[in-house]
């Protein structure tokens, strides 16, 4: 980087960014048009695997940033691209696999099913079954036996997260662990995090400012709801996306002056 970066934007994908049901983005093009103005950055940070992310970031014009996959697992970087690491993937999948039955992960899935239950493409589906760090999936037992199964899993060192759709395992690292690593390389002058559920939870308390997107689907976060830095939309979506950040650029005046950054 040529200078110093005024700001760098985390958003998560789905429910946030993407609308909870179509997966577009496109009503949130002002303020991403906004933020490469001013010289911002914007990383994604989400469940979603790199190759999925990396395809976004090309539909968004966002390559020269890194991103946050997998709820926090991994953060990939801009010169990376090609094969990934699966090694800890394989290492988490062995071990759900002794775990009480109840869970159905991607890995259990086919492509066709993973369509089926998130609404993608099948193309697209594919892409999120190429998981390295965590495993996302259904509960599809009681609340009873969902107790037993992450007592089971936490001793095995696998950590939950429920997100806006999907119940995520992993080896325990956040997004706001991922933000962290983050925010040391690039060193911005002010952070802003967008999210829409409980797996966004750290991510939005260690921003400067944290923005909670309006989504009737997720689950709520009544531990936010005394947060000084938190604003909460009305509007869903990349909607509400697009408002709140293009308020907290006039907020931050940040919406005159610079070039796009890089």
């Amino acid at each position: 980087m040529t200078s110093a970066l005024p700001l760098l934007v985390f958003s998560d994908l789905d429910g946030t960014l993407l609308d909870h049901q179509t997966y577009r983005w496109e009503a949130a093009q002002p303020a991403l048009h906004a933020l490469n103005t001013c010289g911002a950055g914007v990383v994604l940070a989400s469940s979603k695997t790199a190759v999925e992310i990396q395809k976004l970031q090309s539909e968004m014009g966002l390559n020269r940033w890194p991103a946050i996959v997998e709820n926090g697992a991994g953060v990939i970087w801009a010169s990376e691209s090609g094969a990934f690491d699966t090694s800890a993937y394989d290492r988490l999948r062995n071990l759900v696999t002794s775990l009480p039955a109840g869970f159905d992960g991607f890995g259990d899935m086919t492509d066709q099913d993973v369509a089926d239950v998130t609404g993608l493409a099948l193309p697209d589906a594919h892409n999120a079954r190429q998981r390295c760090f965590s495993e996302p999936g259904l509960w599809r037992g009681s609340d009873e036996e969902l107790q037993l199964f992450l007592a089971a899993a936490a001793e095995l060192g696998i950590h939950a997260r429920q997100g806006g759709r999907f119940l995520a395992l992993s080896f325990g690292r956040t997004k706001a662990d991922a933000m962290a690593e983050v925010v040391a390389q690039l060193a911005p002058d002010t952070t802003i995090a967008l999210g829409d559920a409980p797996n966004d939870m750290e991510m939005l308390a260690a921003a400067d400012h944290g923005v909670l997107v309006a989504n009737p689907s997720a689950p709520p976060m009544p531990q936010l709801d005394t947060q000084s830095n938190l604003i909460r939309t009305t509007e869903h979506g990349p909607k509400g996306w697009n408002s709140a950040t293009l308020t907290l650029l006039n907020d931050l005046n940040l919406t005159k002056g610079t070039t796009a950054h890089g």
